[in-house]
């Protein structure tokens, strides 16, 4: 069975004026046009769906059965042609929005609340993982468009720089470096770092800082999520690294203290896109949103 959309708009038609002239006339097509879609729908249905009476048709039971149904077909359809047409310069639908650890807990949520406020008929999706898994839904297309606090991977991949960040060494009030407020490579090389997974942007971002200033180190402890390393450090069970931003109440608070270091912890926020797809009104609308906000 193959019922097309114009045979459903030619029966909805007829239904309502009750003769083949008049909807011809209103859908601007010939009697003839009008007489063999509706043949070829009824042949489709296997039996009548009009009675007729002269040039008068009128919906038998099967008929007043199917028009409801068919009326609710092309009322979607038209919405669906609606938001096709507004959506060229209306943000409209939905956006799927990924973004890194950090930037989903800290900065994303309240941007997201301010592009609902902005664009009422637009409704950004947050899904929140690590920088690697990130990209990798960008690239699959499972995601629109990713924020990400590591290095880029996937050259495949358009990466624009956003906001600046900073990563900065905290341990609990009790711990040794408490007091002293800074620490030298040597110490640095024998702390016990609380660290997020392997994937993750400011665990990346860390291992290179180390590395470049040849620093060694062991991790005594690994956490997917920035709140348990916090929370672990707090308890005096190491020494860790995340972003200020992440912190800051905490430092603000006085139940983690910051240690100055001789290593770099500057880095990029970057968004992530892919290379030469469509960008929709609704694209365009979040990505000036983000450069409002960009500090570079």
């Amino acid at each position: 069975m193959a019922i097309t959309l114009r045979q459903l708009e030619i029966f909805e038609k007829v239904a309502v004026c009750g003769q083949v002239t008049i909807a011809s006339n209103q859908l601007l097509l010939t009697q003839s046009a009008v007489s063999m879609a509706l043949a070829e729908l009824e042949r489709l249905a296997g039996a009548p769906l009009f009675e007729r009476s002269g040039r008068r048709l009128f919906l038998n039971d099967r008929g007043r059965q199917l028009l409801p149904e068919a009326r609710e077909v092309l009322a979607r359809v038209h919405r669906i042609e609606q938001f096709l047409e507004e959506s060229i310069g209306t943000p409209v639908g939905s956006l799927i929005v990924g973004a890194s650890t950090t930037i989903g807990n800290y900065l994303l949520p309240a941007l997201v609340g301010e592009f609902s406020r902005l664009y009422p008929g637009a409704k950004p999706l947050l899904q929140v993982g690590n920088a690697r898994q990130i990209e990798q839904g960008v690239e699959a297309g499972e995601l629109d468009l990713g924020l990400i606090e590591g290095l880029q991977h996937r050259p495949s991949l358009a990466a624009v720089p956003w906001r600046r960040d900073e990563l900065v060494l905290i341990v609990g009030k009790d711990h040794p470096w408490a007091s002293l407020g800074q620490a030298t490579p040597d110490m640095l090389q024998d702390a016990a770092w609380i660290m997020r997974e392997k994937g993750s942007g400011t665990r990346e971002i860390f291992e290179t800082a180390m590395e470049r200033a040849g620093v060694s180190y062991a991790v005594a402890l690994e956490l997917g999520h920035t709140e348990a390393i916090k929370k672990a450090v707090e308890a005096g069970l190491g020494v860790g690294c995340i972003s200020r931003m992440a912190v800051q109440r905490e430092l603000d608070q006085g139940w983690l203290y910051e240690v100055a270091n001789p290593i770099d912890l500057q880095r990029i926020l970057l968004v992530v896109t892919r290379k030469n797809d469509y960008r929709s009104a609704l694209f365009k609308a979040f990505l000036d949103l983000l450069e409002s906000k960009e500090d570079l």
